[in-house]
């Protein structure tokens, strides 16, 4: 432990003061404030791959339609709760362009972040049928939203799909829904953190077992069009992304603006709901807002208590960029795929020095090279792994706090690595795979 490239005395210390009692609990933002103070005490780069952060310029379309609505005076005037009619009907038209679906500009609401958007739903759906009070994750996914229950005193329950892929995934997903408790589905696609994408049959089951058992899909689709195994940049013809919205009728679709355009800063998302659901009435909604009718509840009632619409100024970004991708003038997969090529390298180096993929396929297809993959080692448990690279100056999250059961596991994320680190990887992989093998 003394042969390491970031001093073993430092990297104890700090993990000490930190107050961190288990590493491989730790949430995101504490293992970031635990790598700045040894970067910081150290003078040593750490190479950072914990934190979900675009790694890429904004787009400018954005920026500029950003400036121009400012300058415009927009700051000094409250946005409409439901969004500005520019953004809806682009959104509705990117749906029909890049999804293939049809979505009225009505049902498509700007929030503050999808974070909000799932805040909004959860919060909701709590409510839509006394009956039903639990929604089911199927993980690994995006730790807050387990968070976002908590802080709800919201029931979930949860399994990790890595063992029910294809066929096998129908019976262990009606074992939890014959229940008849669970409101809502959640997952991510393609998924934070293991970076597997449900193919059109999963897809097709999961809608088939949520009609059956009157239950709601929520899709996260945080990382749109980043499957780079098919490109989808072309509006109007297929391939589309693949989307439950394309096998059920009741669908809450969250897309942000954060990694597909870069625009994480300005804090926004569409929440897209279905139109039988928007105009679904449900009658135990009426004690809390008012009003059966869900569209109503979840724009007057939740979105407004919790934040009164969103900035107003990146709505006009968002609408601008949302346009010039429908229009066929900006190809937004295409700047994001250095995430794909940047994947595909660091992959490499990990698995030349003793590394695994921890989530590797898609049923019988290889995983694809994208925003996100999953590491392990021999002999170590992720916990173990994520606290031994600190003294490697290589930072990640444990897969424990995604809901995945292979603990041994830890996710990576590749858009803050710049290539020129590349070098400085390889070399303390070896050195990591020299102390550990």
């Amino acid at each position: 432990m003394q042969d390491t490239p970031i001093k073993y005395e430092i990297v104890k210390q700090k993990i000490e003061e930190s107050g961190i009692s288990n590493i491989g609990t730790a949430s995101i933002r504490e293992i970031k404030k635990l790598i700045n103070e040894i970067e910081k005490a150290s003078g040593e780069q750490f190479i950072r791959m914990e934190m979900g952060i675009p790694g890429l310029p904004p787009v400018q379309i954005g920026v500029e339609a950003q400036i121009a609505a400012l300058q415009q005076g927009v700051a000094a005037i409250y946005p409409d709760i439901e969004g500005i009619p520019e953004l809806k009907t682009e959104m509705s038209r990117f749906c029909k362009n890049f999804m293939n679906i049809d979505v009225s500009p009505d049902s498509c609401i700007p929030t503050v972040g999808s974070m909000q958007g799932g805040f909004s739903v959860f919060l909701t759906f709590q409510r839509l049928q006394k009956d039903k009070d639990t929604t089911l994750f199927i993980d690994p996914g995006f730790p807050v939203q387990k968070q976002q229950h908590r802080i709800l005193g919201a029931k979930y329950e949860t399994f990790d799909v890595y063992n029910y892929r294809g066929e096998k995934l129908y019976d262990k997903l009606e074992s939890y829904l014959s229940k008849g408790n669970i409101h809502s589905i959640i997952y991510s696609n393609p998924n934070n953190p293991s970076w597997i994408c449900f193919t059109d049959k999963e897809l097709q089951i999961i809608a088939n077992l949520a009609q059956k058992y009157d239950t709601i899909v929520v899709e996260d689709l945080a990382y749109f069009g980043m499957d780079f195994r098919q490109d989808i940049a072309v509006p109007g013809l297929p391939p589309y992304q693949a989307t439950i919205a394309r096998y059920t009728d009741k669908y809450v679709l969250l897309i942000s603006a954060s990694k597909a355009f870069s625009y994480a800063g300005e804090r926004l998302g569409v929440m897209v709901i279905s139109e039988s659901l928007y105009k679904g009435r449900y009658p135990d909604l009426l004690p809390y807002f008012g009003t059966d009718s869900l569209g109503r509840a979840m724009v007057y009632g939740t979105v407004y208590s919790l934040s009164s619409g969103t900035s107003h100024s990146v709505q006009y970004a968002m609408a601008a960029i949302l346009k010039a991708c429908n229009d066929g003038s900006y190809n937004f997969v295409e700047a994001l795929k250095d995430y794909g090529e940047k994947a595909h390298i660091m992959k490499k180096i990990f698995t030349d020095n003793g590394f695994r993929i921890v989530y590797d396929r898609d049923e019988d297809k290889i995983l694809s090279d994208g925003f996100y993959f999953t590491i392990s080692y021999p002999g170590l448990t992720g916990e173990e792994l994520l606290r031994e690279f600190l003294y490697y100056g290589i930072s990640a999250i444990s897969l424990a706090i995604t809901g995945s059961e292979r603990l041994e596991g830890l996710r990576a994320c590749v858009s803050l690595v710049n290539r020129s680190q590349f070098p400085d990887l390889e070399y303390r992989l070896k050195k990591f795979h020299e102390n550990h093998s």
